[in-house]
Order: structure tokens, then sequence, then C-alpha cells
């Protein structure tokens, strides 16, 4: 069942789309149950296909469609590395082993921990900034290089996201 704080956001969101739309706000409402559970499970998206009147294989054809939504818990941390072709040429090959390398795990893993995962993902449209990773879907890390990686890492670790 979405929580109460997830209903309410997306109840603010459905405000901007005619009321018969209520699917309009389908990929708000999958950020909501991602940034509250870390990810999003297959009854969320029950929930949420119940709760815009849409369905489920709607829901799950938006989330997987995407590469923002974590469909199995990918740790506190998830790096996604554009591995495009503009970032691809900018070295995004080095980031990803690097990244793999550093933190021990691979492309759709979390550290034991389970403080970091890596992913690849699509374009993010700032290839000006290649090599580049997003934490957690929220900040933008560009012009990579190992010691900017590893001063990221410490930061995050340090609690400084």
């Amino acid at each position: 069942m979405l929580s109460e704080q997830i209903q309410a956001k997306i109840e603010r969101e459905l405000v901007k789309y005619p009321a018969d739309q209520r699917q309009s706000a389908v990929m708000a409402a999958l950020r909501f149950v991602q940034d509250e559970k870390g990810w999003i499970a297959n009854d969320d998206m029950a929930d949420i296909a119940a709760y815009l009147g849409m369905p489920q294989m709607a829901v799950y054809e938006v989330a997987t469609f995407y590469h923002m939504y974590n469909l199995k818990p990918m740790g506190k941390f998830t790096l996604t590395v554009c591995t495009n072709l503009s970032c691809q040429l900018c070295g995004s090959d080095d980031t990803l082993a690097y990244l793999k390398q550093k933190l021990g795990i691979g492309i759709g893993e979390i550290t034991p921990d389970g403080k970091f995962g890596v992913r690849e993902g699509e374009c993010m449209g700032a290839c000006v900034d290649a090599p580049m990773f997003t934490i957690n879907n929220k900040k933008l890390c560009g012009r990579l290089t190992p010691q900017k990686i590893d001063q990221i890492l410490a930061d995050l670790e340090g609690g400084q996201a």
C-alpha cells in the first residue's frame, strides 16, 4: 500500500493534469515510491496502478523503459554511469571499470555493506561534462577522473551527499 506521504505527493501532482488523465502522474508516482523506499517492487507498481486507475502493465512499461527507476535494491547510493556514445568517447568505459574495481562490484550489483550500487544509464543530456554519473538520479557528477571519483565516494561515505 502506498504511504500517506506518497499519496499526498501524488495528489499534489494530479492537480497539474485533467481529471480524466490521472495516468499522467505515473512517472512522479514511481519517483515518490523510489525516494521513500529506495527501489520499486512489483507490489508498488500494482499499488500505483490501482491509485491512478490504470493497468499494472502500463506502470511496469514506464518503470522498465526509463533507466532512472530501480526495480531491485541498489544500495544507499546508486551510481548510474552514462555509457552512451559521447560519454564512451570521453572515457565512460574507464569510469565504469574504475568504479567496478574500486567498489569490488559489477554492473547491477551493490556493495556488501549496502552503500553503493552501480548501473549503466542512457544519455543524461550533459555531454560537455562527459564522462559522468548520477547519484540516486538526483546529482550529476561530470568530468570524472579516478581522483574525482575517489573524492565523491569519500564524501558520500562521510555523509556529504
